[in-house]
This record gives C-alpha cells, structure tokens and sequence, in this order.
C-alpha cells in the first residue's frame, strides 16, 4: 500500500494509541506466533513530523512458519505481497481496517537485518532530540516541494537519513 500524495504532521500523541488499537487486533489473531509488535518509522518518535501512517514490524522467531502467520493474518484481512524487494522483511496490505489507522504491516525474523536496522533508526531517534527537529523539517519542506510526488519526496530527505545511518554505522 503505497501512498501517491504526501502528507507530513507534526507529531501527534494519537499516533501512540492508534498503534496500541492495531498491536492488540495483531495479538489476538497471532498470539504466540510473534515475539513483539514494534512501532518503527517516523511514527513512534515522540515530536517528529510524519506521514500520519503507523510503521509495525511484527517480529517472529527464526524458526516460526511463515506460512502460519499469513494464514492467520489473511482471516483479518491481511494479503501477504512477499518482501517488495527487501529481504529479512515480509510485506502485507489489507482491507478492512477502516476502524483502525493507516499503517503499513511487516513481518520480520527475529534476526531480520531490516529489523534490527528499523529499530537501530527508531531508538538512535528517540534519543537525539536535535535530529528529530532537522530531520522533522527536512520531511516538511519536501512534502511542500513534492506534494504529490512520493519518489521525490523520499528522495529529498535522503541525505538526513544517510547522516543517520553512518551515526550508526549502518
């Protein structure tokens, strides 16, 4: 499910409670098929501007079968789009969900490489409050610039996220 027209708010403490909503749908269907439910992305760092569209990583054990977990998430209407290209991370749209906020679903083996490098970005977020505010304003002024042009959009705010990673040495 991606978005063609960009939207960036300023943070909003709802964002936290729409997680809750969705992680405790997630659980109930899952239950012991998933370690954790993670928010990630822009969304689950307090004060940063954001498309209003909560990130979760559902993380699974190594060992745990995939095709289980797409069996159980397709009875609440999940549709299972495979890894869109990235590997360590398994994709899900859906329909159904008008009771819950826009969001976008993954699946992630508790070794996922893209796991540990979506909570790496979250939680080095969560503790620079400098860079929430240059990074928050780098997604504002390119969704000013490209409103209506995703690509764009995640291309100018590149070189924030790159100067992220190499923070991290990612």
């Amino acid at each position: 499910m991606r978005t063609k027209e960009v939207l960036v708010l300023s943070y909003q403490e709802s964002w936290k409670d729409d997680f809750e909503k969705i992680a405790k749908e997630l659980k109930a269907a899952l239950g012991d098929l998933i370690l954790k439910i993670e928010h990630v992305g822009s969304t689950s760092v307090q004060g940063l501007s954001a498309k209003p569209i909560i990130d979760i990583d559902l993380v699974i054990a190594i060992d745990t079968d995939l095709s289980e977990v797409i069996q159980k998430l397709a009875v609440i209407g999940y549709v299972h789009e495979g890894n869109l290209g990235i590997e360590g991370r398994e994709a899900f749209a859906y329909s159904g969900k008008e009771h819950l906020q826009v969001h976008h679903l993954y699946v992630c083996p508790e070794n996922s490489p893209e796991l540990k490098r979506h909570l790496a970005f979250r939680d080095y977020l969560r503790s620079h409050p400098e860079t929430v505010l240059a990074y928050g304003e780098v997604k504002e002024k390119a969704a000013k610039l490209f409103p209506k042009d995703i690509d764009k959009y995640i291309a100018y705010k590149s070189s924030i996220i790159e100067e992220i990673y190499k923070e991290l040495e990612i």
